[in-house]
């Protein structure tokens, strides 16, 4: 089986929040569908293991923000690789509260939609939560949305863990040149490929998946 096929299936990059003005959490997803008209209902793909998961149970309801292509490496890897159970994720972001009371974030989207959740199913390691649409507003109309293919291709993004779309790679053949790993997304950094070998680039580069700095590379 050839898995290269499945990156040809169509998929934005959204984050998806929960809870209330005191607490809440959000994670990156990619598979947020529209799956009735009347009434607009859609369906996020969550994994068991997201904090989320937990709220959206709580409260009831969730957003959905809809990620622009310029959205930043620091986002993504805050929101994508980094847990909620260890820090607020929200903790710095502009947060809109809105008709159902959850948070939506307002940081590198170019709109977000408000949720009542209605049904829930268990799809083994993810659960499909189910919502009907309360609220839609639009942030920019001058960016276009960051879809899946332009995170892996342009931003040479990697696909988080508990992301439905994960897909564990075999290792290859040992390589000519070193290969760099992050510490804390699982970003590749690999010579053999790269324009700029790992070691000369500036101090003061970022991982672009989640923005942490060079020092948390490893080479592997």
């Amino acid at each position: 089986m050839n898995i290269e096929a499945l990156y040809n299936i169509s998929y934005g990059l959204y984050i998806v929040s929960s809870g209330n003005k005191e607490t809440g959490n959000g994670y990156i997803a990619n598979t947020v569908f529209q799956i009735t008209s009347e009434p607009q209902k859609f369906a996020v793909s969550c994994n068991k293991n997201n904090f989320t998961s937990e709220f959206i149970k709580k409260y009831k309801a969730f957003s959905v923000s809809i990620l622009s292509q310029n959205a930043k490496s620091e986002t993504i890897g805050n929101f994508g690789f980094k847990s909620g159970k260890k820090i607020n994720k929200l903790n710095g972001f502009d947060i809109k509260y809105g008709k159902t009371n959850v948070p939506a974030v307002l940081n590198d989207s170019i709109a977000y939609m408000e949720f009542k959740l209605t049904d829930e199913i268990d799809m083994g390691t993810h659960i499909l939560f189910v919502g009907e649409l309360i609220d839609a507003q639009m942030l920019t109309n001058s960016e276009e949305p960051l879809t899946y293919d332009y995170y892996r291709k342009a931003k040479k993004g990697v696909t988080p863990k508990n992301a439905p779309s994960y897909i564990k790679k075999e290792k290859k053949g040992k390589s000519e040149e070193k290969i760099y790993k992050c510490n804390v997304c699982g970003h590749i950094y690999d010579n053999n490929t790269e324009k700029i070998k790992f070691e000369d680039l500036p101090e003061d580069w970022t991982c672009p998946t989640c923005g942490v700095s060079k020092s948390e590379f490893s080479e592997i």
